[in-house]
């Protein structure tokens, strides 16, 4: 297979590549699938082709992304999609909580949707500050 790409282009498949197998890999400590990994180092193997040095290293025989790359703003672009879907999230679970709904339950429920948005716009203008655990003492 033949893929044609230019500088540009070839440079955000690595974006894309590095960020896809950090969202298959990043949680799974010593069970990583490793063919994830080796795609990752195979692309990022044409960085020498292409004169892009500094976004790999030699890591153990293998090409991984480089610190540098990981420094470079991808951590930041990993970042904001973790502030997000995290906000996501919790708004729907605290929302299926207060309305003792089930994970399978429908979520096409305008009063789960208009809850969730509550928590959103709470969050948004407050963060975290007035999320409270009551916690037992003992």
């Amino acid at each position: 297979m033949t893929l044609e790409l230019t500088d540009k282009e070839f440079r955000r498949l690595l974006d894309l590549v590095y960020v896809g197998n950090w969202v298959m890999n990043s949680m799974r400590g010593e069970n990583r699938i490793q063919a994830y990994d080796d795609v990752e180092s195979k692309c990022f193997s044409y960085c020498l082709k292409t004169g892009m040095y500094s976004l790999f290293e030699m890591v153990d025989g293998e090409v991984v992304p480089s610190a540098g790359f990981e420094e470079g703003g991808i951590q930041e672009a990993i970042l904001d999609y973790e502030d997000g879907i995290f906000f996501d999230i919790l708004a729907e679970e605290l929302a299926r909580r207060d309305l003792a709904m089930g994970p399978g339950e429908s979520g096409g429920n305008s009063e789960l949707t208009q809850r969730m948005q509550e928590y959103m716009d709470e969050f948004e203008k407050n963060g975290l500050n007035n999320v409270t655990v009551e916690r037992e003492d003992g």
